[in-house]
């Protein structure tokens, strides 16, 4: 078993522990910490007599080791710009890719002086952008403050939507994979498989939402690889658990290729998204699951959906149209995406369905 003190992405004010059990399974509510929460509360925690050994051991150059794996050597024939936001990843970063990348905030400071380290929020990756476009970089990176999530922007300072990094990460593991198996989140776009099936024989297992979901169900299915709408991406060599600097050297593998083929990132992105798509939309409500049901109901009435899913939230298919509504399993939100074929067809639903949210 293992403990990490870590408040993930969230602000200085906030810490945390993630738990894991042995073949680093992850703890969530559903398979421990419930059980731990119980003990404490009801001061039901043990002592016992012998106490556990701590035994320190050189960390840093075996992790390093193994990251080095999956780094390109010809990286530094790709120009980076590259964000720690504050956070642990400034541990290995330069290791890794030495000092030809330009850095921004690669200090460790827990009281994230820059940003906050979530770059799922529009905010925090403005400087991330300006510095791609300042310095012509064929892409840039950027990390939570545990580095356990990584973002990308593209030469054009836009911020590629995770799911479809996905996409692009089939092209590393055709080297030594012809077929395999992805695993992704009930959020990820239509996109994603399409692409993969394109380039090479996939099976795609769509799962929930959540790094206590995702990793234990890619290696009940020995997956190859996989991810998240949250920038998380699973590995079969990584125990298959989550990396963000394992997936940001097998992007970094996939960009310096293409760019040997005169294919930029956003050229390449441009052959992945296919569709518009809402991103994630949340709303505080108090009646979120009657509100979710309202919402499935009304799509059902008017036309049985192609595909439906019902494992995390609703995820309802049509033929030219998608919808995921679900509850937050962290915060107090209903959240919403919807993904249409045409930006008009788009709006119409996610306002259809607004219409129905707001009577609870």
């Amino acid at each position: 078993a293992s403990i990490m003190i870590t408040a993930s992405h969230n602000g200085k004010d906030y810490n945390g522990l993630k738990v894991s059990k042995a073949n680093a399974l992850p703890v969530g509510y559903d398979n421990g910490l419930n059980i731990l929460e119980d003990k404490i509360r009801n001061a039901k925690v043990e002592t016992v007599e012998e106490k556990g050994r701590i035994i320190d051991f050189e960390k840093h150059d075996v992790y390093l080791n193994f990251q080095k794996k999956y780094l390109p050597k010809n990286h530094e024939n790709l120009n980076i710009s590259l964000d720690c936001s504050n956070g642990m990843s400034a541990l290995f970063i330069k290791d890794l890719l030495g000092n030809s990348p330009h850095y921004l905030y690669d200090n460790l400071d827990g009281n994230f002086p820059n940003h906050e380290a979530n770059p799922l929020v529009a905010e925090n990756v403005v400087d991330i952008k300006a510095e791609v476009i300042k310095n012509s970089s064929d892409i840039g990176i950027i990390f939570d403050g545990d580095a356990d999530r990584v973002m990308f922007i593209d030469e054009k300072g836009e911020f590629i939507s995770p799911d479809l990094m996905i996409a692009l990460m089939g092209h590393y593991f055709l080297k030594n994979e012809k077929k395999y198996t992805v695993i992704q989140d009930i959020r990820t776009s239509k996109a994603v498989g399409e692409y993969l099936n394109r380039i090479t024989e996939t099976e795609i297992y769509t799962w929930r939402v959540g790094r206590s979901f995702a990793a234990p169900k890619l290696r009940e299915i020995n997956g190859l690889f996989g991810g998240e709408l949250a920038g998380h991406y699973y590995f079969r060599d990584f125990n298959y658990s989550d990396s963000g600097l394992m997936a940001m050297s097998i992007i970094l593998s996939v960009v310096i290729q293409k760019k040997a083929e005169g294919i930029t990132l956003s050229q390449l992105i441009s052959k992945i998204k296919a569709y518009a798509n809402s991103g994630e939309l949340n709303f505080v409500i108090e009646n979120k699951s009657e509100a979710m049901e309202a919402v499935k109901n009304h799509f059902f009435a008017l036309e049985k959906p192609k595909k439906f899913m019902d494992f995390d939230g609703f995820r309802l298919e049509y033929s030219d149209w998608w919808f995921n509504i679900r509850p937050s399993n962290t915060e107090p939100y209903l959240r919403l995406i919807v993904e249409a074929s045409n930006e008009i067809l788009l709006k119409e639903k996610v306002e259809e369905i607004k219409g129905i949210i707001e009577d609870f």
